[in-house]
């Protein structure tokens, strides 16, 4: 069995569930991936699938060499999955599909590279507040202010300074599949995903399950008044 999978970001949607409630996801498109090589136990020392996502225009020999076996087309992704060694069901060229790896209720945790921004100063980087514009300053609103003391005689290592902001990994943990889209080859998650557009982003399954169904919980009972009796003084 599968615990990962390639996948490219879309855009962020809405969802209606049947109860009325909405819910934020980003879709996820997920190509069929190719079996490029098989490694076994006996010979490679442990049990793993290469998978080829995506497909690519141009590649170089080596590759093409390496894809002769399982006569595939040039793939964008290359990713290794290890595999219990009892799964041997997996041959050179099969096509493996998202609904094979992902149910919906899945908890799953996502990895992908976050958007560049750039040089940026530490109001954008690391959420600073502005210097006052009045009292004698000047063109100084955006400053990083003081970085040290006098006693240390150096800037002491961690420091928010200003600095490259962004093109990062980010793993993202315990979001939830709500819906698996096995004809269009997409998948909906709850929530937010790092990256640009049309990104590659890695699926790893934590082997969790949500509520059933994403059903809100029945409401509380109403609790008994006790009727007292009123008693009147003569």
């Amino acid at each position: 069995m599968l615990n990962n999978f390639l996948a490219q970001k879309g855009k962020m949607e809405q969802i209606y569930l049947e109860d009325g409630r909405l819910f934020g996801v980003t879709a996820l498109y997920c190509s069929p991936a190719t079996v490029l090589q098989i490694k076994t136990k006996d010979k490679d020392g442990y049990a793993s699938v290469q998978l080829g996502f995506g497909q690519a225009k141009k590649s170089n020999q080596a590759l093409k060499g390496h894809l002769k076996k399982s006569k595939s087309a040039i793939p964008q992704k290359i990713k290794e999955v290890k595999i219990s060694s009892d799964d041997s069901d997996f041959k050179l060229g099969d096509q493996v599909t998202i609904d094979q790896v992902l149910d919906v209720r899945d908890i799953i945790k996502v990895i992908g590279t976050s958007k560049g921004r750039g040089f940026a100063g530490v109001i954008k980087r690391h959420g600073f507040h502005c210097q006052p514009a009045t009292h004698g300053q000047s063109d100084r609103e955006r400053t990083t202010g003081s970085i040290g003391a006098q006693t240390p005689g150096k800037v002491i290592k961690g420091k928010k300074m200003p600095g490259h902001m962004g093109n990062a990994k980010v793993s993202v943990k315990n979001l939830k599949v709500l819906k698996v889209d096995k004809k269009n080859a997409k998948v909906y998650i709850i929530g937010s995903v790092p990256g640009p557009l049309n990104s590659w982003i890695e699926i790893q399954k934590t082997g969790k399950r949500a509520q059933e169904s994403f059903k809100l919980p029945p409401p509380p009972e109403p609790k008994k008044i006790k009727k007292t009796k009123k008693t009147v003084k003569k």
